[in-house]
């Protein structure tokens, strides 16, 4: 199994939080809210184990500084390093930071697969304006990497880092960039459901979609309605851990298994499908 959706951070991050949220307005709002959780690699590898994943995609935090960004590109890459056969990573930049696009470089050279997760709101920049997005694509398309953004639903309780990014804002970005290889966290905050329309299904080609938050958001059902509507292929399973692990999706998936065994491609088949498919 594959989880395309895991935190983590390095220790000194988490020992020096408090610091940190003086000046990072976001992580601030997030670390002290009431589900956050911390975890470094190490936890990560105990809980695959313990849950029987075979691999994570990692990335740390997206703040708006690139430095603290690159101190989490840096734990992330060792951490890839370390452990081979179980990690690939994934980088967080700052799309706007006039050095970003050179951030990408150096870790994609270092073997990152993709850039995420970024948190558009969070970061000030809007996905819906090409002005601010076209040189984030450009230079994760010449690396051949994936782009993983945190949207949300745009209805419903509020929580903190929902954010306004929605499915009209992740349309826009695809319609601007169809080019790009994207996947859209928390089930691209209701995107999937604009598959269902033609014209919406050309721009969305290579859009991808989590299920991160499955258990707070939704109840289990949407997984048959995503199934029921043919896109179950374009789907990937991700715990959004520490914050949940697989023991909160057990529920919602099992029951699928058993009445149509094709959902066990979002564990696995859809994942690799998509890193080598053509852009």
């Amino acid at each position: 199994m594959i989880d395309t959706h895991v935190h983590v951070y390095p220790p000194d991050v988490i020992r020096d939080f408090e610091k940190i949220s003086e000046r990072e307005d976001y992580f601030s709002l997030l670390s002290h809210g009431k589900v956050h959780k911390w975890a470094t690699v190490e936890d990560v590898i105990r809980q695959m184990d313990e849950d029987g994943i075979q691999q994570s995609w990692i990335f740390g935090f997206a703040f708006r500084d690139l430095g603290l960004c690159k101190h989490c590109n840096d734990y992330v890459i060792e951490s890839i390093k370390k452990y081979p056969d179980r990690l690939k990573g994934l980088a967080v930049v700052p799309p706007l930071d006039p050095k970003a696009e050179e951030e990408v470089v150096r870790c994609a050279e270092r073997g990152l697969i993709g850039v995420g997760e970024l948190f558009p709101g969070g970061q000030g920049f809007d996905i819906d304006d090409v002005r601010q997005t076209w040189r984030l694509v450009a230079v994760t398309q010449e690396a051949n990497m994936v782009l993983l953004f945190h949207t949300a639903e745009p209805v419903g309780h509020d929580y903190p880092g929902k954010g306004n990014v929605g499915p009209r804002e992740a349309a826009q970005f695809c319609i601007n960039h169809p080019e790009a290889k994207v996947i859209f966290a928390h089930f691209g905050g209701g995107l999937w459901l604009y598959e269902l329309m033609p014209e919406m299904k050309r721009y969305l080609k290579n859009a991808r979609y989590d299920i991160a938050a499955l258990s707070w958001l939704y109840k289990s059902k949407i997984l048959e309605a995503v199934n029921s509507a043919g896109i179950m292929g374009k789907f990937f399973y991700g715990s959004d851990f520490p914050i949940l692990s697989f023991e909160r999706y057990k529920e919602a998936i099992n029951g699928l298994f058993e009445k149509n065994r094709d959902i066990k491609k979002l564990f696995v088949e859809n994942v690799e499908k998509f890193l080598v498919s053509e852009r």
